[in-house]
C-alpha cells in the first residue's frame, strides 16, 4: 500500500530480486521518504533532483535504481557519481558494492585526488560500470 512518501515497503518497488535480497541482508525493511519518492521515478527512467537531511538514505535512493538499470555486459562506465570529498566518494562506492553484492561482474571505482593515478587508470581500463 502506498503512503504519502511513496511506497510502504521495498517489496513494492520494481527492483530485481538480486537487489531485494541485498536489501534484506543489510536489514533494510521500509524505504525512507526520499527513497519512496525517488526510486519509482528513477526506475521509470526519469531525471530527478532530491534533497534530504544527512542519514536519510539518499545514496540508496539513487544507487538502487541505477543498479537495476545497468547493463552488466558493458564494461565501460555507464554512470558518473560526483561527490564533494574523497571520504564521501569512498562511502558511495562502498554502498554500491553492498547493494550489488549479488550482481556478478559489477564493478565500481571511486576516483579521487591524492592516490595512485596509474592504478586508478588500470582499474578503469579493466572495466567498471560506475565511477
Amino acid at each position: 500500500m502506498s503512503t504519502p512518501d511513496g511506497v510502504a515497503s521495498f517489496a513494492e518497488l520494481d527492483l530485481p530480486a538480486t537487489l531485494q535480497k541485498a536489501l534484506q541482508e543489510v536489514g533494510y525493511e521500509t524505504p525512507s521518504a526520499i527513497q519512496g519518492r525517488i526510486i519509482p521515478h528513477m526506475l521509470a527512467g526519469a531525471d530527478v533532483l532530491g534533497q534530504a537531511q544527512t542519514g536519510t538514505g539518499k545514496t540508496a535512493a539513487f544507487a538502487l535504481p541505477i543498479l537495476a538499470r545497468l547493463d552488466l555486459k558493458q564494461k565501460q562506465p555507464q554512470v558518473l557519481v560526483l561527490a564533494p570529498t574523497r571520504e564521501l566518494a569512498i562511502q558511495v562506492a562502498e554502498a554500491f558494492q553492498k547493494y550489488a553484492r549479488h550482481l556478478p561482474g559489477f564493478h565500481v571505482l571511486p576516483i579521487y585526488g591524492g592516490s595512485d593515478m596509474r592504478g586508478q587508470l588500470r582499474q578503469l581500463e579493466r572495466g567498471v560500470h560506475v565511477v
